[in-house]
């Protein structure tokens, strides 16, 4: 069945690219209402954006979604990651700022935020989008792609030039509380020369080293150092994991990331869609409903990081 939020949760923090502070309430909303984001601070035209594919704005830095009269929402992808690996499917998301809150640069202070406030079932069944044939895309020698399988598969495989970083892959089912134990406390990462770059052209202004990995020559500068080994390459993966969800319901398939990124992710999503021969939007069959991210769940599985 479809699942909303017990209650309503409300979340206070700073955009990691605007550095403005933002308050972020999350809804509970009835059967297939579907995840939608609502501009609080937007009065004068259509404020309400839907989570869809068809709202997706390329952006090379964070996943983005506007709607047909202009309002936005971005760095959308921890939260989206969160709600696809608790397996919310209805969400009223209300927003009083154009950027969601970037807290510690994971997905984990969303997931513990939801797992207190509860799941409860809707009276509708789960819909999932199955991947029928492959679909590639391809851009600057990255790669992401789909293809048939009985689940949410993640593969993925970065390779940097830091010797911090360097070459790193990994490879995941979504199921079985998955997605909180081995990606939901990874944070998102970059180079001290990036960060620095990004906030002379007016970006990443809200970024800190409580809310990101960073590494310069080798080092680990943030304080307490890396989470995971491989911390890296499993933040590449929550980050599909959101940016996967911009497709409305869960994916059957299996994607495969090669220095992918939210770009390519949703490009791959556009072109996934672009042909009803490549998918199926379906009741999900009730011997795949607990190969769905979301479901044997437990506050047991959140990392003591969140």
């Amino acid at each position: 069945m479809q699942q909303t939020l017990a209650k309503r949760v409300s979340i206070v923090g700073t955009g990691l690219h605007s550095g403005v502070p933002v308050r972020l309430t999350l809804c509970p909303a009835k059967a297939d209402h579907g995840l939608t984001f609502v501009r609080t601070d937007i009065v004068e035209h259509d404020n309400v954006i839907a989570v869809a594919p068809e709202n997706w704005v390329e952006a090379s830095l964070c996943t983005v979604l506007k709607n047909d009269a202009g309002a936005s929402v971005g760095t959308i992808e921890h939260l989206m990651a969160a709600l696809h690996g608790c397996g919310v499917h209805n969400l009223r998301i209300e927003i009083d700022g154009p950027e969601v809150p970037i807290l510690d640069g994971s997905a984990a202070p969303f997931v513990a935020r939801i797992l207190a406030a509860g799941l409860v079932q809707c009276d509708a069944p789960v819909r999932v989008v199955r991947v029928l044939r492959p679909v590639t895309v391809e851009s600057n020698g990255a790669r992401a792609s789909l293809s048939p399988a009985e689940g949410l598969e993640l593969a993925f495989e970065i390779d940097f030039a830091d010797e911090a970083i360097g070459f790193q892959s990994r490879s995941l089912e979504m199921y079985n509380g998955a997605f909180l134990r081995e990606l939901s406390d990874c944070r998102t990462f970059c180079m001290r020369a990036d960060v620095e770059m990004m906030q002379a052209n007016g970006l990443a202004l809200g970024g800190t080293l409580d809310n990101a990995v960073v590494f310069d020559s080798g080092a680990v500068l943030t304080p307490g150092g890396l989470r995971r080994a491989d911390e890296p390459v499993r933040h590449k993966m929550l980050d599909a994991m959101g940016d996967l969800y911009v497709a409305g319901h869960s994916i059957i398939g299996r994607y495969e990331g090669i220095k992918a990124g939210h770009a390519l992710t949703g490009k791959l999503l556009q072109a996934l869609f672009s042909d009803p021969e490549n998918y199926e939007i379906v009741p999900c069959e009730a011997h795949n409903v607990t190969r769905l991210p979301g479901t044997n769940l437990s506050e047991k599985d959140l990392p003591l990081s969140a």
